[in-house]
Protein backbone atom coordinates (compact mmCIF):
# COMPACT_ATOMS: atom_id res chain seq x y z
CA UNK A 1 0.00 0.00 0.00
CA UNK A 2 1.28 3.48 -0.85
CA UNK A 3 0.64 5.14 2.51
CA UNK A 4 1.99 8.51 1.43
CA UNK A 5 -0.67 8.80 -1.24
CA UNK A 6 -3.54 8.40 1.22
CA UNK A 7 -5.37 11.56 2.31
CA UNK A 8 -5.19 12.40 6.05
CA UNK A 9 -7.49 10.17 8.09
CA UNK A 10 -8.89 13.21 9.91
CA UNK A 11 -10.05 14.68 6.63
CA UNK A 12 -11.62 11.39 5.51
CA UNK A 13 -13.46 11.11 8.86
CA UNK A 14 -14.79 14.64 8.57
CA UNK A 15 -16.09 14.02 5.05
CA UNK A 16 -17.57 10.58 5.89
CA UNK A 17 -19.44 12.02 8.89
CA UNK A 18 -20.71 14.91 6.81
CA UNK A 19 -21.86 12.55 4.08
CA UNK A 20 -23.67 10.40 6.63
CA UNK A 21 -25.51 13.31 8.26
CA UNK A 22 -25.76 15.50 5.15
CA UNK A 23 -25.08 18.39 7.48
CA UNK A 24 -21.77 19.92 8.58
CA UNK A 25 -23.04 20.98 12.00
CA UNK A 26 -24.40 17.53 12.77
CA UNK A 27 -21.12 15.97 11.62
CA UNK A 28 -19.19 18.34 13.88
CA UNK A 29 -21.35 17.31 16.84
CA UNK A 30 -20.83 13.62 16.06
CA UNK A 31 -17.06 14.12 15.92
CA UNK A 32 -17.05 16.46 18.94
CA UNK A 33 -15.27 19.22 17.00
CA UNK A 34 -16.28 22.63 15.69
CA UNK A 35 -18.21 23.38 12.51
CA UNK A 36 -15.21 25.26 11.12
CA UNK A 37 -12.88 22.34 11.83
CA UNK A 38 -15.04 19.98 9.75
CA UNK A 39 -15.31 22.49 6.93
CA UNK A 40 -11.56 23.02 6.92
CA UNK A 41 -10.84 19.28 6.79
CA UNK A 42 -13.24 18.82 3.85
CA UNK A 43 -11.53 21.67 1.97
CA UNK A 44 -8.14 20.01 2.61
CA UNK A 45 -9.50 16.71 1.27
CA UNK A 46 -10.88 18.40 -1.85
CA UNK A 47 -7.52 20.07 -2.43
CA UNK A 48 -5.71 16.76 -1.93
CA UNK A 49 -7.96 14.94 -4.42
CA UNK A 50 -8.38 17.84 -6.80
CA UNK A 51 -12.15 17.40 -6.99
CA UNK A 52 -15.25 19.05 -5.52
CA UNK A 53 -16.98 16.77 -3.02
CA UNK A 54 -19.83 18.84 -1.57
CA UNK A 55 -21.96 21.75 -2.64
CA UNK A 56 -23.25 24.03 0.11
CA UNK A 57 -26.80 25.34 -0.12
CA UNK A 58 -29.38 26.92 2.16
CA UNK A 59 -30.69 23.58 3.43
CA UNK A 60 -27.25 22.12 4.14
CA UNK A 61 -25.01 20.33 1.70
CA UNK A 62 -25.33 18.19 -1.39
CA UNK A 63 -22.74 15.66 -2.47
CA UNK A 64 -21.30 15.90 -5.95
CA UNK A 65 -21.08 12.78 -8.10
CA UNK A 66 -17.48 12.32 -6.94
CA UNK A 67 -18.57 12.93 -3.35
CA UNK A 68 -21.24 10.24 -3.59
CA UNK A 69 -18.70 7.80 -5.02
CA UNK A 70 -16.21 8.49 -2.21
CA UNK A 71 -18.91 8.35 0.50
CA UNK A 72 -20.17 4.95 -0.67
CA UNK A 73 -16.63 3.56 -0.40
CA UNK A 74 -15.74 5.18 2.91
CA UNK A 75 -18.88 4.14 4.81
CA UNK A 76 -18.19 0.37 4.82
CA UNK A 77 -14.47 0.99 5.34
CA UNK A 78 -15.04 3.05 8.47
CA UNK A 79 -17.70 0.58 9.65
CA UNK A 80 -15.19 -2.25 9.31
CA UNK A 81 -12.58 -0.24 11.23
CA UNK A 82 -15.11 0.48 13.99
CA UNK A 83 -16.08 -3.18 14.25
CA UNK A 84 -12.44 -4.29 14.32
CA UNK A 85 -11.34 -1.84 17.02
CA UNK A 86 -14.47 -2.47 19.10
CA UNK A 87 -13.89 -6.23 18.94
CA UNK A 88 -10.27 -5.75 19.96
CA UNK A 89 -11.23 -3.53 22.88
CA UNK A 90 -13.91 -5.96 24.04
CA UNK A 91 -11.44 -8.85 23.85
CA UNK A 92 -8.96 -6.96 25.99
CA UNK A 93 -11.68 -5.95 28.45
CA UNK A 94 -12.81 -9.56 28.76
CA UNK A 95 -9.28 -10.90 29.27
CA UNK A 96 -8.55 -11.52 32.97
CA UNK A 97 -6.10 -9.11 34.59
CA UNK A 98 -2.92 -11.12 35.15
CA UNK A 99 -0.76 -9.92 38.06
CA UNK A 100 2.50 -11.59 39.08
CA UNK A 101 3.28 -11.35 42.81
CA UNK A 102 5.71 -12.96 45.22
CA UNK A 103 4.14 -15.65 47.41
CA UNK A 104 4.79 -13.70 50.61
CA UNK A 105 3.26 -10.49 49.29
CA UNK A 106 0.26 -12.42 48.02
CA UNK A 107 -0.48 -14.29 51.24
CA UNK A 108 0.50 -11.63 53.78
CA UNK A 109 -0.77 -8.49 52.11
CA UNK A 110 -2.82 -8.87 48.94
CA UNK A 111 -5.12 -11.88 49.39
CA UNK A 112 -6.59 -10.69 52.75
CA UNK A 113 -7.74 -7.49 50.98
CA UNK A 114 -9.16 -9.02 47.81
CA UNK A 115 -12.69 -9.33 49.18
CA UNK A 116 -12.91 -5.54 49.12
CA UNK A 117 -11.62 -5.37 45.56
CA UNK A 118 -14.06 -8.01 44.33
CA UNK A 119 -16.94 -6.24 46.03
CA UNK A 120 -16.08 -2.79 44.70
CA UNK A 121 -14.96 -3.89 41.22
CA UNK A 122 -16.88 -7.04 40.26
CA UNK A 123 -16.33 -6.24 36.58
CA UNK A 124 -12.60 -7.06 36.83
CA UNK A 125 -11.58 -10.72 36.70
CA UNK A 126 -8.26 -11.00 38.55
CA UNK A 127 -5.72 -13.77 37.98
CA UNK A 128 -2.80 -13.90 40.44
CA UNK A 129 0.42 -15.63 39.43
CA UNK A 130 2.30 -16.28 42.68
CA UNK A 131 5.98 -16.83 41.97
CA UNK A 132 9.37 -15.72 43.27
CA UNK A 133 10.73 -15.71 39.70
CA UNK A 134 10.84 -12.54 37.62
CA UNK A 135 8.44 -12.70 34.68
CA UNK A 136 8.37 -10.94 31.32
CA UNK A 137 5.72 -8.27 30.92
CA UNK A 138 4.76 -9.07 27.33
CA UNK A 139 1.73 -7.62 25.58
CA UNK A 140 -1.25 -9.93 26.01
CA UNK A 141 0.42 -11.69 28.93
CA UNK A 142 1.29 -10.53 32.47
CA UNK A 143 -0.16 -7.04 32.95
CA UNK A 144 1.73 -6.10 36.11
CA UNK A 145 4.28 -7.49 38.54
CA UNK A 146 4.68 -6.60 42.20
CA UNK A 147 8.33 -7.12 43.06
CA UNK A 148 10.73 -6.46 45.93
CA UNK A 149 13.87 -4.56 45.07
CA UNK A 150 15.32 -1.14 44.32
CA UNK A 151 13.01 -0.34 41.42
CA UNK A 152 15.93 -0.30 38.99
CA UNK A 153 14.35 -2.15 36.08
CA UNK A 154 15.18 -0.35 32.81
CA UNK A 155 12.49 -0.08 30.18
CA UNK A 156 9.62 -0.53 32.65
CA UNK A 157 7.34 1.77 34.62
CA UNK A 158 7.94 1.38 38.37
CA UNK A 159 6.18 2.93 41.35
CA UNK A 160 6.96 2.29 45.01
CA UNK A 161 3.99 0.81 46.85
CA UNK A 162 5.50 -0.23 50.18
CA UNK A 163 8.87 0.98 51.49
CA UNK A 164 11.33 -1.74 52.43
CA UNK A 165 12.59 -2.45 55.91
CA UNK A 166 14.14 -5.81 56.60
CA UNK A 167 12.90 -6.86 60.04
CA UNK A 168 14.00 -10.05 61.76
CA UNK A 169 11.23 -11.34 64.02
CA UNK A 170 10.37 -14.28 66.24
CA UNK A 171 7.80 -15.35 68.80
CA UNK A 172 8.80 -14.17 72.31
CA UNK A 173 9.49 -17.73 73.53
CA UNK A 174 12.04 -18.34 70.76
CA UNK A 175 13.55 -14.87 71.04
CA UNK A 176 14.22 -15.42 74.76
CA UNK A 177 15.79 -18.84 74.26
CA UNK A 178 19.32 -17.44 73.78
CA UNK A 179 20.90 -14.03 74.41
CA UNK A 180 20.76 -11.99 71.19
CA UNK A 181 23.06 -8.99 71.36
CA UNK A 182 24.37 -8.89 67.80
CA UNK A 183 23.23 -10.27 64.43
CA UNK A 184 25.69 -13.16 64.66
CA UNK A 185 23.73 -14.48 67.64
CA UNK A 186 20.80 -15.20 65.33
CA UNK A 187 22.68 -18.19 63.95
CA UNK A 188 21.97 -20.06 67.20
CA UNK A 189 18.28 -20.24 66.24
CA UNK A 190 16.51 -21.97 63.33
CA UNK A 191 16.21 -19.62 60.38
CA UNK A 192 13.24 -19.76 57.99
CA UNK A 193 13.93 -18.34 54.54
CA UNK A 194 11.90 -18.04 51.37
CA UNK A 195 12.88 -20.12 48.35
CA UNK A 196 15.33 -18.30 46.05
CA UNK A 197 15.40 -15.29 48.38
CA UNK A 198 18.80 -13.73 49.15
CA UNK A 199 17.72 -10.69 51.19
CA UNK A 200 18.35 -12.26 54.62
CA UNK A 201 21.74 -13.68 53.58
CA UNK A 202 22.72 -10.33 52.08
CA UNK A 203 21.71 -8.54 55.25
CA UNK A 204 23.75 -10.91 57.46
CA UNK A 205 26.74 -10.30 55.22
CA UNK A 206 26.13 -6.55 55.36
CA UNK A 207 26.18 -6.49 59.18
CA UNK A 208 29.38 -8.51 59.35
CA UNK A 209 28.26 -12.12 59.80
CA UNK A 210 30.70 -14.38 57.86
CA UNK A 211 29.18 -16.66 55.23
CA UNK A 212 31.09 -19.71 56.48
CA UNK A 213 29.59 -19.77 59.97
CA UNK A 214 27.23 -22.73 60.48
CA UNK A 215 23.52 -21.98 60.48
CA UNK A 216 20.29 -23.96 60.63
CA UNK A 217 18.24 -22.88 57.62
CA UNK A 218 14.92 -24.19 56.35
CA UNK A 219 13.76 -22.87 52.98
CA UNK A 220 10.06 -22.86 52.21
CA UNK A 221 7.51 -21.01 50.06
CA UNK A 222 6.93 -17.41 51.04
CA UNK A 223 3.25 -18.01 51.74
CA UNK A 224 4.28 -20.54 54.40
CA UNK A 225 7.16 -18.61 55.96
CA UNK A 226 5.17 -16.30 58.22
CA UNK A 227 2.99 -19.19 59.40
CA UNK A 228 6.15 -20.98 60.49
CA UNK A 229 7.49 -17.90 62.26
CA UNK A 230 4.19 -17.40 64.07
CA UNK A 231 4.24 -21.04 65.23
CA UNK A 232 7.73 -20.57 66.62
CA UNK A 233 9.43 -22.90 64.12
CA UNK A 234 12.20 -20.38 63.61
CA UNK A 235 13.08 -16.73 63.11
CA UNK A 236 12.38 -15.00 59.81
CA UNK A 237 12.94 -11.73 58.00
CA UNK A 238 10.02 -9.89 56.46
CA UNK A 239 8.60 -6.43 55.77
CA UNK A 240 6.85 -4.76 58.75
CA UNK A 241 3.61 -4.01 56.83
CA UNK A 242 3.02 -7.77 56.66
CA UNK A 243 3.09 -8.15 60.45
CA UNK A 244 1.66 -4.90 61.77
CA UNK A 245 -0.92 -6.66 63.96
CA UNK A 246 1.63 -9.22 65.23
CA UNK A 247 4.04 -6.49 66.29
CA UNK A 248 1.30 -4.39 67.86
CA UNK A 249 -0.04 -7.32 69.91
CA UNK A 250 3.37 -8.65 70.87
CA UNK A 251 2.76 -12.00 69.16
CA UNK A 252 6.02 -11.35 67.31
CA UNK A 253 8.96 -9.31 68.56
CA UNK A 254 11.51 -7.53 66.37
CA UNK A 255 15.06 -8.72 66.91
CA UNK A 256 16.72 -6.38 64.42
CA UNK A 257 15.39 -3.80 61.97
CA UNK A 258 17.23 -2.27 59.07
CA UNK A 259 15.48 0.36 56.95
CA UNK A 260 16.96 0.27 53.46
CA UNK A 261 16.41 3.49 51.46
CA UNK A 262 14.94 2.91 48.02
CA UNK A 263 14.14 -0.74 48.64
CA UNK A 264 10.58 -1.96 48.81
CA UNK A 265 7.68 -3.51 46.94
CA UNK A 266 7.19 -1.87 43.55
CA UNK A 267 4.38 -1.89 41.02
CA UNK A 268 6.00 -2.81 37.71
CA UNK A 269 4.24 -2.34 34.36
CA UNK A 270 5.08 -1.95 30.69
CA UNK A 271 5.55 1.53 29.30
CA UNK A 272 2.69 2.88 27.21
CA UNK A 273 -1.10 2.75 27.46
CA UNK A 274 -2.67 0.64 30.19
CA UNK A 275 -5.85 -1.41 30.18
CA UNK A 276 -8.77 0.04 32.10
CA UNK A 277 -8.79 -3.00 34.40
CA UNK A 278 -5.12 -2.45 35.24
CA UNK A 279 -5.63 1.24 36.05
CA UNK A 280 -8.59 0.28 38.25
CA UNK A 281 -6.56 -2.33 40.15
CA UNK A 282 -3.55 -0.05 40.63
CA UNK A 283 -5.76 2.77 41.95
CA UNK A 284 -7.47 0.40 44.40
CA UNK A 285 -4.18 -1.14 45.50
CA UNK A 286 -2.59 2.22 46.30
CA UNK A 287 -5.69 3.29 48.26
CA UNK A 288 -5.61 0.05 50.25
CA UNK A 289 -2.22 0.85 51.77
CA UNK A 290 -2.63 2.59 55.11
CA UNK A 291 -0.41 5.45 56.25
CA UNK A 292 0.94 3.17 58.97
CA UNK A 293 1.95 0.52 56.47
CA UNK A 294 3.41 3.03 54.06
CA UNK A 295 5.68 4.58 56.68
CA UNK A 296 6.35 1.64 59.00
CA UNK A 297 10.00 1.99 60.01
CA UNK A 298 11.39 1.21 63.43
CA UNK A 299 14.93 2.50 62.85
CA UNK A 300 16.57 0.11 65.32
CA UNK A 301 20.37 0.10 65.35
CA UNK A 302 21.26 -3.33 63.97
CA UNK A 303 24.39 -3.51 66.09
CA UNK A 304 22.65 -2.82 69.39
CA UNK A 305 21.42 -5.55 71.76
CA UNK A 306 17.71 -5.98 72.21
Amino acid sequence: MKWRNLPPLTALRAFAATAEHRNVSHAAAALNVTHSAVSQQIRHLEQHLGVRLIIRNRRGITLTQQGEYLAQGLAPAFAAMADLTEALGQAEAARPLLVSVTPMFASAFLVPRLADFMQTHPEVELNLDSTIEAVALDAGGVDMAIRYGTGDWPGLEVELLLPGCLTVVAVPELANRVPIRAPVDLLQLPILQEHASIEFDSWLRKVGVPDDLPRKVVRLPGNMLLDGVRRGDGIGATAPPFIVDDLRSGALVPLFDDPIPGVGYYLVTRKGPQRTALKTFVHWLKRSVSDEERGFFRHTDVTAPR
